[in-house]
């Protein structure tokens, strides 16, 4: 069975910096893209990033391009989510899927005016 760990979330100023992890086990990792999700309180879950079994491929949501990156380590199973410049907009509970379909427990981000 595919399990999907997030790690990272906190507390952070606006224009602060975070870095989300999301650990798989149970799965060849690196045949399966990844992707981050957040859910703000009230509000339906949406896609951040997303990345190819390789890497090569990245696509981001409009709302977040130019601030978060996508990364992978194939050898580790771990995907990662750089957040630069954060707002507090960006509040939300992150989730990482695996494109299998399991989903991690989620990690808190928030961030504060």
């Amino acid at each position: 069975q595919v399990q999907v760990v997030e790690s990272g979330g906190g507390l952070v100023h606006t224009g602060g910096s975070l870095r989300l992890s999301c650990t798989v086990s149970g799965s060849r990792f690196s045949f399966n893209a990844m992707g981050w999700y957040r859910q703000a309180p009230g509000k339906q879950r949406e896609l951040v990033a997303a990345i190819s079994g390789g890497g090569g491929v990245t696509n981001f949501a409009d709302s977040v391009k130019g601030r978060f990156t996508i990364s992978r380590d194939n050898a580790k199973n771990t995907v990662y989510l750089q957040m630069n410049s954060l707002k507090p907009e960006d509040t939300a509970v992150y989730f990482c899927r695996h494109d299998s379909g399991y989903w991690g427990q989620g990690t808190q981000v928030t961030v504060s005016s």
